[in-house]
C-alpha cells in the first residue's frame, strides 16, 4: 500500500529541505515499482497556506496544489528555512499544521522546521534535533524539549526531527528503511550517489570538519596534504618539513592551533577515512587498513577500540545493517 506524504510548504522555505527527501521517497518508489510492486512507495502532496507557487530561499519556485491537513496522510513533513521562526509564531500556520498532525502517522520536521513543530506543542516532552545554528535557540524558547543538538536526527515515538539540509536525506533514508527494510535503503543511498548512510546519533560535525576548522590559515594547507597522504608515513618531521618550520617548533605549534598532538591529529583522520570507508561498503578490513593509513588490520582494530570503544567489524555490524540484494540495478530502467 502507497505512503503519502504531505510537504509543507511557506515562503522562503529552503529548497533542498524539501528536495532532498522527496528524491529519497521518490527514488525508493521507483525501486519498488521496478521490482514489480507497484501497490508500494511513496506519493508525496505539496500543501501551502495559499496553494500556489511558493518561492523557496534560493529563489526556485515550488508549486503547493492544497491547504495543510485536508486528507489523512502517512506522514507530515515540515522543511526548514531562515524564516521558519518567524512562521512559527503565525497563529494560521498553528492551527493548519496542528490539524494536519493530527490526521498523520508519523510527523518529520528538516532543519529549523522544528521550530513549527515546537510551536505547535508536538515536541513537547520529547527529544529533537534542529541545525546546529539554532539549537540553542530552540532549546531556550522550549525548554521542555530535550534538544540534541549535535545529532543528525532524532526519532521519538512518531515524530522524527532533523539537522540541517542533508541531514533531511538521512532522515527519510531512515524512514525508508522502516518501512521497507536496510536493503532498499542502502540502494537508493546507491543509487543517489550518497556517499554513506549516517546514523541519527552521528555527531552533524565529522571529526574532520571540526579539527579542519580549528587548523586555520596556518595549517589549512597540511591538513589538506596529510589528507591526501593518510597512507605515507607522516611523522613529525615530515609533517613540520611540508610548513617549513624545525620539528621541535611544529611540534608546539601545532597543538596550540589545533588542540592535538600531531600523532593524535593523524590517527583521529585515518579512523575517519576508515569509517568512511567501511560505511561506503569496502569489506576487507585489510584493506580499509592499507587505504586509511594503518597498514594493517591489527592496527585498525586497536584504534577503533582506543578512540571508538568497537572493533572495526562491529562497527560495520551497527551501521551497514543490511546486505544489498544480489539483483544489479540498471539505472536506465528506473526513471530519476
Amino acid at each position: 500500500m502507497t505512503k503519502q506524504i504531505e510537504f509543507f510548504l511557506y515562503p522562503g522555505v529552503v529548497s533542498l529541505d524539501v528536495t532532498g527527501p522527496l528524491e529519497v521517497f521518490s527514488s525508493a518508489t521507483e525501486l519498488l515499482h521496478h521490482d514489480g510492486r507497484l501497490n508500494e512507495g511513496y506519493v508525496p502532496a505539496f500543501s501551502s497556506l495559499c496553494p500556489g507557487a511558493v518561492k523557496t530561499s534560493s529563489g526556485l519556485v515550488l508549486n503547493a496544489d492544497v491547504r495543510p491537513g485536508l486528507k489523512e496522510r502517512s506522514i507530515l513533513l515540515v522543511p526548514g528555512g531562515l524564516v521558519a521562526e518567524n512562521t512559527s509564531t503565525d497563529p494560521e500556520v498553528i492551527r493548519a499544521i496542528r490539524a494536519a498532525a493530527r490526521k498523520a502517522d508519523r510527523i518529520v520536521s528538516v532543519c529549523s522546521g522544528a521550530f513549527i513543530l515546537a510551536a505547535c506543542d508536538l515536541l513537547e516532552g520529547r527529544r529533537a534535533t534542529t541545525h546546529w545554528l539554532v539549537a540553542d535557540r530552540l532549546a531556550e524558547l522550549y525548554p521542555n524539549i530535550t534538544v540534541e543538538a549535535d545529532a543528525i536526527y532524532v526519532q521519538d515515538g512518531h515524530i522524527s526531527t532533523s539537522a540541517g539540509v542533508t541531514a533531511g536525506i538521512d532522515l527519510a533514508l531512515a524512514l525508508v528503511e522502516e518501512d521497507y527494510g536496510p536493503s532498499l535503503a542502502i540502494e537508493v543511498a546507491r543509487v543517489l550517489l550518497l556517499y554513506r548512510r549516517r546514523p541519527g546519533h552521528q555527531s552533524q560535525f565529522s571529526t574532520l570538519l571540526s579539527i579542519q576548522a580549528k587548523a586555520v590559515e596556518k595549517f589549512s594547507g597540511l591538513v589538506k596534504w596529510m589528507e591526501d597522504n593518510l597512507d605515507q608515513n607522516l611523522t613529525v618531521e615530515r609533517l613540520a618539513d611540508q610548513v617549513h618550520m624545525s620539528p621541535r617548533t611544529f611540534a608546539r605549534i601545532f597543538p596550540s592551533e589545533t588542540g592535538m598532538s600531531p600523532a593524535r591529529f593523524v590517527e583521529q583522520m585515518r579512523i575517519d577515512r576508515a569509517r568512511e570507508l567501511i560505511e561506503s561498503g569496502t569489506e576487507a578490513l585489510e584493506a580499509v587498513a592499507q587505504e586509511s593509513g594503518f597498514g594493517r588490520e591489527e592496527r585498525l582494530r586497536r584504534a577503533f577500540l582506543r578512540r571508538l570503544g568497537i572493533s572495526p567489524a562491529q562497527y560495520r555490524a551497527h551501521f551497514i545493517k543490511g546486505e544489498l540484494n544480489d539483483k544489479t540495478t540498471h539505472l536506465r530502467d528506473i526513471h530519476l
